[in-house]
């Protein structure tokens, strides 16, 4: 059996490859991977915690189920927004978006 603490350190590597890709990245599909890895991290320090404070019960399960959903939802809207400031600037680099802050 794997001790849950391997799946603490697996979720910090996560987090910390998603804060990473959030900083370094010019790419708004790049940036919203990057976002997309740190949910999923959290999701499994939800599962983790549950396992480990409350073995009996499914809070932890259920608060990461919503969290998935939300996050299918936030990558839906977001994908549609890259979408239209493709249509409208061309490029979904982050530096060519200063055309649309006026």
């Amino acid at each position: 059996m794997i001790h849950l603490e391997y799946y603490l350190i697996v979720s910090a590597v996560m987090m910390f490859a998603g804060i990473y890709g959030f900083l370094t990245r010019r790419s708004t599909l790049a940036i919203l991977l990057a976002i997309e890895l740190m949910l999923n991290a959290t999701d499994l320090n939800f599962a983790v915690f549950n396992r480990m404070l409350f073995p009996e019960g499914h809070e932890g399960y259920f608060f990461a189920l919503f969290s998935i959903a939300i996050s299918a939802a936030e990558s839906a809207i977001a994908i549609a927004i890259m979408i239209n400031i493709y249509r409208n600037v061309r490029s979904i680099q982050v530096k060519h978006l200063e055309k649309m802050k006026w």
